[in-house]
């Protein structure tokens, strides 16, 4: 019952912030220095990750149409794979162990410190002063992250295949054009936005909730970055199936 209970108050909390989206005074404000700190804080690992992630996407499906005889189609196959899967799931990834977990834990902490409260007292709304920011500026920095997770994994995966595999410069763009298609960037910056909505109603439902004083924040915390991962992933493959279902695919 606890476990259902939750669930429902999650769906009421999405609710009252979809609702608080579009209520005005908007906090201009706090929904820049929130962008500013969850980028500040993701760059830098999402390219560190993105490297290696586009790295063993080119060598394994190099050797893989090697053996296949399809040489030709490591681009398409290589930057696609980057583009269509690995890089949303990498900025899934940083955006709620990096970012998600920050929010949480300042949530947290204004909640054991009774701050929430005293905010409901004086008349203000904590979703639409603290919650609707921190929504939006995940949702724009996940979008803006997956682009730079994309081009930094297609040149990883271009240098080493092309450097490292032998593979041929022109073969690997003209795959790639004679594969793929704008609805597949659009796609991935889809994804990447729906996860940042995720990450982040998940890190301030649960920052909010805290109990428990510190430790409850750290429990919290921990709870936040898993619950996501696997409402991530789940998504994920509920998004990638409908993709295939809705948008023809070039070449077949």
């Amino acid at each position: 019952m606890s476990a259902l209970a939750a669930v429902g108050g999650f769906l009421i909390f999405c609710g009252n912030t979809m609702r608080a989206l579009f209520r005005r005074p908007w906090q201009v404000r706090e929904f820049v220095q929130q962008a500013w700190f969850l980028s500040s804080v993701s760059i830098m690992p999402a390219a560190l990750v993105s490297i290696p992630f586009g790295a063993v996407i080119a060598l394994q499906l190099g050797s893989l149409v090697r053996q296949l005889g399809a040489q030709s189609f490591t681009g398409a196959a290589s930057v696609l794979a980057v583009v269509r899967e690995a890089g949303p799931i990498v900025t899934a990834l940083i955006i709620a162990g990096a970012g998600g977990s920050a929010i949480c834990a300042d949530l947290g902490a204004r909640k054991i410190r009774e701050e929430l409260d005293a905010m409901r007292v004086l008349g203000i709304d904590p979703v639409h002063r603290l919650v609707v920011p921190r929504v939006l500026a995940s949702m724009l920095v996940a979008v803006l992250l997956n682009g730079v997770v994309s081009v930094v994994g297609v040149s990883g995966g271009y240098f080493f295949n092309v450097i490292m595999q032998g593979g041929t410069p022109g073969a690997y763009l003209a795959s790639f054009q004679a594969l793929g298609q704008l609805p597949d960037l659009i796609s991935g910056e889809l994804k990447a936005l729906v996860f940042g909505l995720v990450a982040a109603l998940v890190a301030t439902y649960l920052g909010m909730n805290a109990k428990g004083g510190p430790k409850g924040v750290g429990d919290a915390v921990n709870q936040s970055v898993v619950i996501t991962f696997m409402l991530l992933f789940a998504l994920n493959f509920v998004l990638t199936a409908v993709y295939f279902q809705v948008v023809p695919q070039k070449g077949s």
